[in-house]
């Protein structure tokens, strides 16, 4: 039946026209965006989980970040405690020619209060980014490792590595977590020493005869075993924070290329779908314009 009423050719052309100019809309977002899911309208549940990942890793790229740096720090902190080390052993030889018959005492001596110097310098230097791990400034030092994302529903974690600080000299920042002199520089006593040495202020005393020599070398060589110790601890610590930082990135890798996934869109198939609705879209045209001319023909019986 025609009517000149109701176009049912061309309501149906019409439907089908909005329909191809609605998903060519689409596609044109998703091409000038690179989003197949750039909002909640899109995908609500893989939206949400995407912004969730997104979340996430932010907090990782901090921890990264953050782990760069205790990396840093407890690289200084190694190069300290070998360069103590390095001096103590030169302590050792210059105490040791201190027993030979003969010896200038008064510039062996000299020679050991530079040393002290040098050691005190090399403490305080260690330095990096505010934190010194030799001079008490600090008890521990926690390094944050990972992230928990309790969802919501529980309680978020960040877990830490852990390293328990060793002052070698105490005393140091505004409220020392060991205090001065209690340091193992300052407080060296060997098991069958007669008495301590303070290796942050050796002079010609410290040599002063057979039995401080000994002394001296017994505490100078307790100092080598504590500071070797240490030094082994900062080196675990290290490495274990080096390895959680390759986690950490090769993770935040991985959830990108997981959002990428989820709402990336495949410019590709976008592509070859764009032309195609292209070519809908004009064939709908073409159809809307031939169902229009109905009217045209009813036209004609009355002429």
């Amino acid at each position: 039946m025609t009517s000149i009423l109701t176009n049912a050719s061309a309501i149906t052309a019409l439907q089908s026209l909005r329909s191809v100019q609605s998903s060519l809309a689409s596609t044109q977002k998703e091409i000038s965006t690179g989003l197949k899911v750039s909002s909640a309208t899109d995908n609500a549940s893989t939206w949400s989980i995407a912004q969730t990942m997104k979340s996430d890793q932010g907090v990782l790229s901090t921890i990264s970040d953050s782990l760069s740096v205790s990396s840093s720090v407890l690289n200084v902190a190694t190069a300290a405690v070998t360069n103590a080390i390095s001096v103590v052993n030169n302590i050792k030889s210059a105490v040791a020619q201190a027993a030979q018959p003969g010896a200038d005492l008064a510039k062996i001596g000299t020679s050991l209060s530079g040393l002290s110097d040098q050691l005190k310098s090399i403490v305080t230097s260690a330095n990096f980014n505010g934190l010194n791990l030799l001079d008490g400034s600090r008890s521990t030092f926690n390094s944050i490792a990972s992230y928990g994302d309790g969802g919501g529903s529980a309680a978020s974690s960040l877990n830490t590595i852990d390293l328990n600080a060793t002052a070698l000299i105490g005393g140091g920042g505004a409220s020392p977590a060991v205090a001065a002199g209690a340091g193992i520089l300052e407080a060296a006593q060997a098991t069958g020493a007669t008495a301590a040495t303070d290796f942050t202020s050796l002079s010609s005393s410290d040599v002063a005869s057979s039995s401080t020599i000994t002394d001296t070398l017994s505490n100078a060589d307790k100092v080598i075993a504590d500071l070797t110790q240490y030094a082994s601890k900062i080196g675990a610590t290290q490495s274990s924070v080096n390895g959680q930082s390759a986690f950490i990135k090769t993770l935040n890798e991985g959830l990108t290329a997981g959002v990428s996934s989820l709402v990336d869109a495949d410019m590709n198939e976008a592509s070859t779908r764009l032309q195609a609705l292209q070519t809908q879209q004009q064939l709908g045209v073409q159809s809307l314009s031939i169902a229009n001319q109905n009217s045209q023909i009813i036209m004609r019986l009355f002429q």
